[in-house]
C-alpha cells in the first residue's frame, strides 16, 4: 500500500511481465541514498535521447551498494547454483525515454566480479574494483575503490523501522527498466522483480568520491535514505536497442 495518490508515479510493483528473460538474480542487503539535484547539473550527463525525471522540481541521484546473489541465465533452474555472492555499487540517476517512459541511467557502477564487465557490450558502465559488505552487530558497512585506489566509498547504515512507501519513497526505489548507450545508440533493458520492502536507514558513515568523479557537484541537501533485505526474484530481460525513430513499446 501506498500513502497518498499514486495516479501519475511509477508503480509499485513490476509495470511488466519480462516474459524471456536473459538473467535471474538477486539483489540483497541494500542501502539507497538519495540527493536532489538542479535539473541542469544532472540532464549534461545524459545522452541524446534522454530527459531528467524529477520529483518536486528536483533531479535525483542515488548511490546503492548492496549484493548480488545466484546471478545465473534465466534459462536455468532456480535450483541451479549461480555465481558466487558479490557485492556492486550503482551511482544512478532518474530518467525519461524516448517514448517519455521512465527509466535508470547509470552514471557508474563498481563491481568486484570481472565476468560482469560483459555488460560493457550495451554500454553498461561497469568498473572493476575491490568491494566489501560486512556486519557490525545492528550496522551493515560498505566499502569499495576502483580499480587504481580512486574512486572510492566508506559508508556505514543503521537500518531502522519497517516502512509504508510513501509516494517519494516509491519514485526513489521502484524502476522498471535501464537505459544504456552504445554504438551510438540507446538501449533498454527491462527489469522484473518484487516490491522493494523499504526500511528507514541512518547513516552513521557516509564517505564517497564517486559522485565527484561521475561530474557531480557536491549535494547541497542532506541524503533521504532507506534500506532493504532486498529482492530474490530479479529477472532481467535481454538489452535491445531502440531507434531514433521508433520509441520503445
Amino acid at each position: 500500500m501506498i500513502d497518498g495518490d499514486p495516479v501519475g508515479m511509477v508503480s509499485l510493483a513490476a509495470e511488466q511481465r519480462v516474459r524471456l528473460p536473459a538473467l535471474a538474480a538477486g539483489w540483497l542487503t541494500q542501502t539507497f541514498v538519495h540527493w536532489p539535484f538542479r535539473t541542469d547539473q544532472v540532464q549534461r550527463l545524459l545522452p541524446e535521447g534522454l530527459t531528467v525525471d524529477e520529483y518536486e522540481g528536483a533531479a535525483w541521484v542515488s548511490f546503492t551498494p548492496f549484493l548480488m546473489a545466484d546471478v545465473r541465465p534465466a534459462v536455468l533452474p532456480g535450483a541451479t547454483p549461480g555465481l558466487p555472492t558479490f557485492p556492486e555499487t550503482n551511482l544512478r540517476t532518474y530518467v525519461r525515454g524516448p517514448d517519455g517512459r521512465d527509466g535508470l541511467w547509470f552514471l557508474s557502477i563498481e563491481v568486484g566480479n570481472p565476468l560482469m564487465l560483459a555488460a560493457r557490450a550495451v554500454g553498461a558502465p561497469y568498473n572493476p574494483g575491490r568491494l566489501s559488505l560486512t556486519h557490525d552487530g545492528d550496522v551493515v558497512r560498505y566499502s569499495g575503490a576502483r580499480r587504481g585506489g580512486s574512486p572510492s566509498y566508506e559508508v556505514a547504515v543503521r537500518p531502522g523501522r519497517p516502512l509504508t512507501p510513501t509516494q517519494r519513497d516509491v519514485w526513489l526505489t521502484s524502476r522498471w527498466r535501464a537505459y544504456t548507450r552504445r554504438l551510438g545508440m540507446l538501449w533498454e533493458t527491462p527489469v522484473e522483480h518484487e516490491p522493494w520492502s523499504l526500511r528507514a536507514a541512518v547513516l552513521e558513515r557516509f564517505e564517497e568520491t564517486v559522485t565527484r568523479a561521475a561530474g557531480l557537484p557536491p549535494p547541497e541537501a542532506e541524503p533521504v535514505v532507506h534500506f532493504s533485505e532486498g529482492v530474490r526474484q530479479v529477472r532481467m530481460g535481454a538489452s535491445r536497442p531502440l531507434s531514433p525513430s521508433r520509441p520503445a513499446h
